[in-house]
């Protein structure tokens, strides 16, 4: 074999061969006849032998060495017709290993329904993921060691598209017997005098975001960066807290009740994306996953289909 012949130039040998002239082959195969004799040329040249008698008027017909390879390479393209609608249907199936990242503060919000519920779901799909701060997770995105990220909506840069999967509403929690804990709903302003439990971690670290509404600027009182530690001072009555994930429990790790207030105020949503770099085309897994949260979550926001 002088070169290499290629899979196009079997499919073309096939079709002529099986149709019985050039144009009707190339017709077949939806490429001029020019193109397809050209191809025929270069098959034969790189098998080394003449395949076709090209008879002017009459069509074509098998040489002996045309008949021998004739049934070879109509089973090679069966072949690879077979391979690729067996890769497509696993294209589309959500297999694999979802590389997946999450904000450490939603974290607990995300996670044990993807890894127990959703994983459960697809017994084909593994799931290995990274918590980490937005920054991190921003890089780790873009240098391709994570192929989706739970992220807050803000500050994402331009290397990342994303599809939003939740929106939150941010509320108020107090301790039981704060002045103000039989209430449904306060406005900002009413907590002014009151010591703010600041959490140090985006969306709602920098008060400016949330407290345009009030007099001054909430004095906090201390600044964590976990929601639970921020939880347990409010139920020990050592101030207030603005959070944006809703916990399914009222009480402290110290068992001490906390209230949950909805903010009157008109102050912006918490939304969380799922990210991805820029110009990747989501595996079906990672468009599972975020149907999925929006399936778990009943204030999801809704954007166009996935597909």
């Amino acid at each position: 074999m002088q070169a290499q012949c290629t899979l196009k130039q079997l499919e073309y040998f096939v079709a002529a061969a099986e149709s019985g002239t050039i144009r009707a082959a190339a017709e077949r195969c939806h490429v001029s006849p020019v193109g397809l004799g050209v191809a025929l040329t270069e098959l034969e040249r790189a098998l080394g032998a003449q395949l076709l008698h090209r008879r002017r008027a009459k069509g074509v017909a098998l040489t002996p060495e045309g008949r021998v390879v004739l049934p070879i390479a109509r089973a090679i393209t069966v072949q690879a017709t077979e391979l690729q609608l067996k890769l497509d249907a696993r294209s589309e199936a959500v297999t694999g290993t979802l590389h997946l990242g999450c904000l450490t503060g939603i974290a607990s919000m995300l996670m044990p329904d993807v890894c127990d519920t959703f994983a459960k779901q697809h017994p084909s799909l593994s799931i290995d993921f990274r918590e980490g701060d937005q920054a991190s997770l921003h890089a780790a995105l873009e240098d391709g060691e994570l192929e989706v990220a739970f992220l807050y909506e803000r500050e994402l840069p331009e290397s990342l598209d994303w599809i939003r999967v939740i929106e939150m509403r941010p509320y108020v929690i107090v301790a039981a017997d704060h002045p103000l804990a039989r209430r449904s709903s306060v406005e900002l302003r009413e907590l002014a005098q009151d010591p703010l439990i600041r959490l140090s971690i985006p969306p709602l670290a920098d008060p400016a975001s949330w407290t345009r509404s009030m007099d001054a600027a909430p004095q906090a009182a201390y600044t964590v960066s976990s929601v639970e530690l921020m939880r347990t001072l409010v139920g020990r009555g050592l101030g207030y807290a603005v959070l944006g994930q809703r916990s399914p429990v009222s009480v402290t790790v110290e068992g001490r009740p906390i209230r949950e207030l909805e903010i009157a105020d008109d102050i912006p949503a918490v939304r969380v994306v799922l990210a991805f770099a820029r110009g990747m085309r989501l595996p079906p897994r990672a468009r599972a996953l975020a149907e999925f949260v929006r399936a778990e979550h009943p204030d999801a926001a809704r954007e166009p289909s996935l597909a």
